[in-house]
């Protein structure tokens, strides 16, 4: 039973790392918070209770992690501090041997936040210096489902569709720190979508771990998912955060192209654009695959933005390997690259691979990468200066430009002296003008 009086005038502070789906998950637990009594603190105040939503990924994110724990514990001298995500998973004792530390949540327990959290008070464990409590289980026995759909303080609503992962890439933790695959119904999230429009939500971006495996808790499908949401009235615009290429099937390109709601958008993740390398990763794909994908998109949807995840220096990239994936990425009619360093993660197959690539020489390569990302982005913008398009706009600061995106995810800029508060949340007519300074969005005029 949960004490509600316990959490009465409370307020709380939140820190994330990591990924948008650690976002969405965040901004639902303040949710949560909040209708227990609780209040978000404001700039400079003391918080009673710290959240700290980890990463994993890589080894940086790792020590991303302390440092949160530790700043927030420094800065929140007395609060109770909760710390939630894949680092919680993967490092919960570690982590509740920190000063500081009252409460780790694994990734089967974090569903059950205030239920954890009422029980430490009611026992006596509101502040106790001395020890700190966690729970995780094994990866085999990781079965809730945290749902979660909310926007935070964003614009666009972010809605949680599947977790977990059972592919087991070699170089990768998530399946030890998430769980296998696993979803809600196709009906639960058509509701939470539909709350969404009710709240006055125009964009959702459907996040997960592997949401291309949607369907296995349920037997329903990915693509059933994408139909029943194409009808959710209100909901203007739908983007999928990120599809493995070999489950985005043609069927789905298909849809998309003549959907009513799902965006000329998508995020493929290849990892690597040399087959050597992908067999090394154990990738269910290789880069034949995912060019015809591409190809497919590009035939149905000219306009489409195409994000791809590539990872440089893994364990076994050698350098006519790189230069091979170089060569593949360079070739594709992309968008813009995602790219990020290999980094060495315990209790990984990758470890087992014998050829590693020095940091400098990851560096040289994330380098050229970015390079050609710039390069492939800016003339995916240039090609459409001068064209009109609707634009969801987002809240700005006060006197500083706004910002939004195309239906195409254009980042675009309107200039302080026209922006107007009532434009958050409202998809606009403009016209593409000019790049601003620093080419990383395109001016735009009202039409």
């Amino acid at each position: 039973m949960i004490d509600t009086s316990a959490f009465q005038g409370k307020t709380a502070a939140y820190y994330t790392l990591g990924c948008k789906l650690n976002f969405s998950e965040t901004s639902t637990f303040g949710k949560m918070l909040q209708d227990m009594g609780v209040r978000t603190v404001e700039r400079g105040e003391r918080a009673d209770i710290c959240l700290i939503n980890t990463c994993s990924v890589t080894e940086v994110a790792d020590h991303k992690c302390r440092q949160a724990i530790n700043r927030m514990v420094r800065e929140n001298p007395g609060s109770f501090v909760i710390v939630t995500g894949c680092y919680a998973q993967l490092e919960s004792e570690r982590i509740s041997k920190m000063e500081g530390v009252d409460l780790v949540l694994g990734s089967n327990e974090k569903a059950n936040l205030i239920q954890y959290l009422s029980d430490a008070w009611s026992n006596g464990e509101e502040k106790n210096a001395n020890e700190s409590s966690f729970h995780s289980v094994k990866t085999k026995d990781i079965k809730t489902f945290a749902a979660s759909c909310s926007r935070g303080n964003r614009t666009r609503y972010f809605l949680k569709v599947q977790d977990g992962c059972s592919y087991f890439c070699t170089y990768c933790t998530i399946p030890f720190a998430r769980g296998f695959s696993r979803n809600p119904s196709i009906s639960s999230l058509v509701e939470q979508a539909e709350q969404a429009a009710s709240e006055g939500g125009k964009e959702i971006v459907l996040t997960g771990v592997n949401i291309g495996d949607f369907g296995v808790s349920t037997n329903e499908t990915f693509f059933d998912l994408i139909k029943a949401l194409d009808k959710v009235e209100g909901i203007k615009r739908f983007r999928i955060s990120s599809l493995e290429p070999d489950l985005l099937s043609d069927e789905i390109i298909e849809y998309c192209a003549n959907s009513r709601a799902f965006m000329p958008h998508f995020h493929l993740p290849l990892q690597s654009g040399s087959n050597d390398v992908l067999r090394l990763m154990k990738r269910k794909y290789d880069r034949e695959l995912f060019a015809d994908k591409v190809h497919k998109i590009k035939t149905l949807i000219p306009n489409a933005f195409i994000g791809v995840d590539v990872m440089v220096g893994s364990r076994g990239e050698k350098p006519e390997f790189f230069e091979d994936c170089y060569n593949f990425l360079d070739s594709l009619d992309i968008t813009q690259l995602h790219v990020f360093p290999y980094s060495e993660r315990r209790g990984t197959a990758a470890l087992n691979i014998p050829y590693v690539v020095n940091d400098k020489d990851k560096k040289l390569r994330s380098k050229r990468l970015l390079e050609l990302s710039d390069a492939k982005t800016q003339a995916f913008y240039a090609a459409h200066l001068g064209k009109t398009a609707q634009v969801l706009f987002e809240k700005n600061i006060k006197g500083k430009a706004m910002h939004g995106f195309t239906d195409n995810y254009i980042r675009v800029e309107l200039p302080a002296h026209l922006s107007k508060e009532e434009y958050d949340n409202q998809i606009m007519a403009v016209r593409l003008v000019d790049f601003n300074h620093d080419k990383s969005a395109v001016k735009v005029e009202l039409l």
